[in-house]
């Protein structure tokens, strides 16, 4: 009698496990050095942060927010990001094809906090919204590093121009522009989540 229950117990709890992982969140690695100081702040150390998918599901992104998203360039990678600006805000761009970029409707700006140091839309440009796959919240590993990740943009990364943007409904402390010390080669960082250990660069 025992193993059928055993089977009926996997059997349900499977489903709820994949559902828990594709709408709530899941636990990744993080690589490299492109959102130092905020992430992996030095050789010996490497965060693993909660991706929060729900905080993104009606693609409720915020300036300032840590994001995970498909990488542009790479879409077997995903990569993790700081939200620089939004769609209808003008950025100065660092090193990009063009020196000041309006974010188009239904994208963002995505920079690593290491600035130099990081393949972002400085690369490739605004990034669609869809690519976005959840926000990271806390850094959940190593114990001397948990912490939640407040969402702010550095004060040298603040838009130029904001743009209007509809609202979502969603009060959550929007377009904070709090400053950072964010310093200034290009590595991505990787996110990988625990149970296939993603990457997050």
């Amino acid at each position: 009698m025992r193993f059928p229950t055993f089977l009926k117990s996997l059997l349900l709890g499977v489903p709820v496990g994949v559902t828990l992982l594709d709408c709530v969140g899941y636990v990744a690695r993080v690589e490299g050095v492109s959102m130092q100081p905020a992430l992996n702040p030095d050789a010996s150390v490497t965060d693993y942060v909660f991706l929060s998918r729900w905080a993104v599901r009606n693609m409720d992104v915020q300036r300032g927010d840590i994001i995970s998203l498909i990488s542009p360039k790479d879409p077997s990678q995903k990569i993790i990001k700081r939200v620089v600006a939004l769609q209808g805000d003008v950025i100065s761009t660092l090193g990009y094809k063009l020196p000041y970029v309006t974010v188009p409707e239904g994208h963002c700006w995505v920079e690593g906090d290491h600035t130099g140091n990081s393949l972002d839309s400085n690369t490739f440009g605004p990034v669609s919204l869809g690519l976005v796959t959840a926000r990271a919240t806390q850094i959940v590993w190593p114990p001397s590093r948990w912490q939640q990740l407040p969402s702010f943009v550095p004060k040298t990364r603040v838009p130029i121009a904001i743009g209007k943007r509809a609202t979502t409904g969603n009060s959550r402390a929007a377009n904070n522009h709090n400053v950072s010390n964010s310093s200034g080669n290009s590595s991505p960082t990787l996110v990988h989540p625990i149970e296939e250990v993603h990457r997050l660069n």
